[in-house]
């Protein structure tokens, strides 16, 4: 097949991709990105070009940031999942989940980020929607699972047994439709449940 046959049917196929997605530089700068990456930005594709994917979805777990950059820097090649909160084109506040995948022409060294955006939930200005919420000792959880803690650690700071944290984790999963950790963050940013743009990340006040 031609080259420039096969280049215009690729990009074809990925304008017509319904999730937002973006090629990025190793540094998260997009080179490309399609229609719905950019109507959620508010931008054309062209509008996106050389802007940082994590100024416009910004990462609700910062340690996660790091964890990335040194797997890129280990030239791993797994999946590398970020919960990511961001502002749509309509002014509502959005959380979601933000996919890096890294791509290469070889194995040595990766040249570029394919990264694709999940919408999980939506929060209008800084009102609570109407939605299920946390429990103290579950919210307690989630803001140490926020920060990055790993089950022992929750285990210790909140006092319960590594067996309670993750009983707590499996019902708000289950309550809340989380198939993750990371979407069980995201579904906490997105329910207003812990406060967005906050670190370390803390609960929002009940009213």
């Amino acid at each position: 097949m031609d080259a420039v046959v096969w280049r215009n049917r690729a990009m074809t196929l990925f304008d017509r991709i319904p999730l937002p997605v973006a090629v990025c530089d190793v540094y998260g700068a997009i080179v490309l990105a399609n229609p719905a990456m950019a109507t959620e930005s508010g931008a054309t594709p062209s509008g996106l070009r050389g802007r940082d994917v994590l100024e416009l979805f910004r990462p609700q777990e910062p340690l996660q940031i790091e964890r990335i950059a040194q797997a890129l820097r280990l030239r791993h090649r797994s999946r590398y999942p970020v919960a990511v909160c961001w502002e749509a084109a309509d002014g509502t506040r959005r959380a979601g989940e933000l996919t890096a995948d890294p791509v290469s022409d070889s194995a040595e060294a990766s040249t570029a980020l394919l990264v694709t955006v999940r919408v999980l939930g939506e929060r209008a200005g800084t009102s609570r929607p109407p939605g299920p919420r946390a429990s103290t000792a579950e919210t307690r959880v989630l803001e140490l699972l926020a920060g990055g803690a790993t089950t022992a650690r929750a285990a210790r700071e909140t006092g319960l047994t590594a067996d309670g944290v993750t009983y707590h984790l499996r019902r708000l999963s289950e309550r809340w439709g989380a198939a993750n950790r990371t979407e069980l963050v995201a579904r906490a940013y997105a329910l207003g449940v812990l406060a967005p743009g906050v670190w370390p990340p803390t609960a929002v006040p009940a009213p």
